[in-house]
């Protein structure tokens, strides 16, 4: 069973090969899209190398619940309804959502999952 730090040390590794950055951009506060400069379709080359060094399968939607997302019963006006922030509390346990509360913005959330969360993801699947 990996540590945590080994954790974060595969996860970054996976990120700096996926996004071209450099390994001291990525820290567990670092948001994947707004200071990593990932893209939608980054993110199954972030997912296909996570399951690659971890051993683990990332179903679709696991990461970034777009079904929740893009639900007309879950957002009004391009917000998360308080509804919506609860299915996507409940599916996505492992990032902070607090602050992504205050002001639910739907086109907001890419700006929300740091690499901490998928350290912590990570973590989940693998039991640690």
């Amino acid at each position: 069973m990996p540590s945590k730090e080994e954790i974060f040390q595969k996860v970054q590794a996976a990120l700096v090969d996926a996004l071209g950055v450099d390994e001291d951009e990525v820290t567990p506060e670092a948001t994947l899209v707004g200071d990593l400069g990932a893209e939608s379709i980054d993110f199954l080359d972030i997912v296909f190398r996570l399951e690659k060094a971890f051993d683990i399968k990332i179903p679709q939607g696991d990461l970034v619940p777009q079904d929740i997302l893009t639900n007309a019963q879950y957002v009004k006006d391009g917000k998360l309804s308080p509804e919506g922030l609860d299915a996507l509390r409940q599916r996505i346990p492992f990032v902070n959502l607090d602050k992504f509360a205050e002001n639910p913005v739907v086109q907001d959330f890419p700006n929300v999952m740091t690499v901490g969360d998928i350290c912590r993801y990570v973590e989940m699947k693998l039991g640690v």
